[in-house]
């Protein structure tokens, strides 16, 4: 009987949920992804926790909120005692192996505190987010003034490999598969936006896609009986926008959506929002020739990934690994696109944070599911408890950390809604040069996303007033009701349901709520008895130790010792 006894776990950089075509898209062909939706269950309303890489991979890994494990920004380290997917599925006896990108940073002062080595294996293990790392590439060799303040990860293969290849350059990784080239041979930086539509200077099946879904192929062929998770964590379609021949040119105007925007919008009286459209990142991609550039290099791009994830299922199905593999594809987030005249994906409209999740079981169990959608709120977090489902774990035994839901009775068709009332994402942009030009603290930088099927509220720390979007009327998130008075029944609803998950129990990770259970329906077993009249108070068994016991009288000793003295 075929059951999950591994679990591939595959994440797209910066990958929106509506560029595929089991999703939607009208003329983007992606029919290896649709292939897995086909087989197992596409969900339709998945949002991650934070639209950045940093903190939205560490709540996807920590199975925990940006606001439970505070790695608010790329760069911030995930504290020393967060425990990780990897740390739950080991202690399952399921390895959990990287092939690919985290965007971790280590705590290296807490390891030092603690005496971690991190050539250590536990101390590697801390190190890289819980994985065993058969390879780590997070894609991005910078070559600006801090490059030698930012190193890059010492387990980078992919330019020693280009450079065997015969791409000579210090930096292929930027010279060749994220560069373009001209007739007098000048390097055309993918950096550069109007670069976007050259064709990378490097052969195809060397650009980073094939070359790392390779990679996960070969972890797959070494891996012998023991169970695993292998995340296969690809760095494309993130930026630089740029792709090699001969998806360089697949993708002209006719086959690009128009942009999900209005002039209104533009007029806004919220700072923070009109801060958006002012950074350059935005204003550059509210121009109409830069989103047609990038347009076609971004849907290259995702065809590329679409055909190589064809390999990658093709190798499983001939291996015989499809009976015993569970596949979940999703993104660590989206990107805007030029949409709501944004670039980047650094707020909470949906095509930032709802994100592409297709799970494909192979078990029995969910037959009735395949080739289904599920509308449920779901969120990143709920991945770590679905796994350690998939594991063989006990949910009770970990729900004292993990804050997300098991989606197995989704999958299963055993429920059709998860248990949450609404999905939360948070962003911290105290980090960046809009908060410097805002003069803004790090303390008032920060929004708070509470979305249910039908409002999405976003909080302003600093004083701002929040915004609001009708998704039943208005899907697209074109008007801000936030400032609107005959709103101000929906908006204080809302913000009782933020209140609500602010409040939740969310430090409480050392002991189970199983424990607690079980100890409070035995208080008074122990044999500490508070407020007890008399033996009859509590049941006899908790009081028997008590009675009827005999000892010697030593009351005349200690009455003559208090004469004497």
């Amino acid at each position: 009987m075929a059951k999950a006894k591994n679990i591939l776990f595959i994440m797209f950089d910066q990958l929106r949920w509506d560029y595929l075509s089991c999703y939607g898209h009208p003329h983007l062909k992606t029919p290896n992804i649709d292939r897995i939706a086909a087989q197992g269950v596409r969900f339709t309303n998945a949002r991650i926790q934070s639209p950045l890489c940093g903190p939205s991979r560490m709540s996807t890994y920590t199975g925990r909120y940006v606001h439970s494990h505070g790695s608010n920004w790329n760069g911030y380290p995930l504290k020393v005692g967060e425990m990780t997917m990897g740390d739950h599925l080991r202690s399952l006896g399921m390895d959990s192996w990287l092939v690919g990108k985290t965007h971790m940073e280590a705590d290296a002062e807490g390891m030092r505190r603690l005496g971690l080595e991190p050539d250590s294996v536990i101390g590697a293990r801390v190190a890289e987010c819980g994985f065993d790392v058969f390879e780590r590439d997070d894609g991005l060799l910078f070559e600006g003034p801090l490059r030698d303040v930012l190193k890059h990860h010492s387990s980078e293969k992919y330019n020693p490999y280009l450079q065997e290849k015969g791409y000579d350059s210090p930096n292929p990784w930027h010279d060749f598969a994220n560069s373009g080239i001209d007739d007098a041979g000048n390097v055309l930086s993918g950096w550069f936006l109007k670069n976007s539509s050259e064709a990378a200077n490097i052969a195809e099946e060397d650009s980073e896609t094939p070359y790392m879904t390779r990679r996960g192929i070969e972890f797959i062929e070494s891996q012998g009986d023991k169970p695993w998770l292998c995340h296969l964590s690809l760095i494309k379609p993130h930026w630089p926008y740029i792709v090699p021949a001969p998806y360089n040119d697949m993708y002209g105007p006719d086959d690009f959506v128009p942009a999900v925007r209005a002039e209104a919008e533009l007029e806004t009286d919220h700072p923070v929002i009109k801060g958006m459209h002012q950074w350059l990142v935005g204003k550059t991609f509210s121009r109409d020739e830069v989103r047609e550039t990038v347009l076609g290099a971004y849907m290259g791009l995702i065809k590329q990934i679409d055909d190589q994830m064809g390999v990658l299922f093709n190798y499983l199905q001939e291996s015989g690994r499809l009976k015993d593999t569970m596949i979940v594809l999703t993104a660590d987030h989206g990107d805007y696109l030029g949409d709501h005249w944004m670039g980047e994906k650094m707020f909470f409209h949906d095509p930032a944070v709802k994100v592409p999740l297709i799970i494909f079981d192979p078990s029995e169990e969910a037959d009735a599911t395949r080739g289904t959608t599920v509308d449920a709120l779901v969120e990143s977090i709920d991945l770590v408890p679905t796994f350690y489902e998939v594991a063989g774990g006990d949910i009770s035994n970990v729900d004292h950390i993990l804050e997300g839901e098991s989606l197995m009775p989704l999958i299963r068709g055993e429920a059709k809604e998860t248990a949450r009332v609404a999905s939360i994402a948070e962003y911290d942009f105290g980090h960046t040069p809009q908060a410097e030009a805002m003069n803004l603290h790090p303390d008032d930088s920060r929004m708070f996303m509470v979305a249910t099927k039908d409002w999405k509220l976003i909080h302003f720390l600093g004083g701002f007033r929040p915004v609001l979007f009708d998704l039943k009327n208005d899907p697209n998130e074109l008007v801000d009701l936030g400032a609107r008075e005959d709103h101000a029944d929906i908006i204080k609803m809302m913000y009782g349901k933020l209140h609500d998950w602010s409040l939740r129990n969310a430090q409480r990770t050392t002991k189970t709520t199983k424990s607690i259970l079980a100890g409070r329906r035995n208080m008074g077993q122990t044999g500490i008895l508070l407020g007890v009249w008399d033996e009859h108070s509590l049941p006899p068994q908790a009081t028997e130790q008590y009675r009827n016991r005999k000892v010697a009288d030593h009351r005349d000793q200690a009455r003559s010792r208090e004469i004497e003295r």
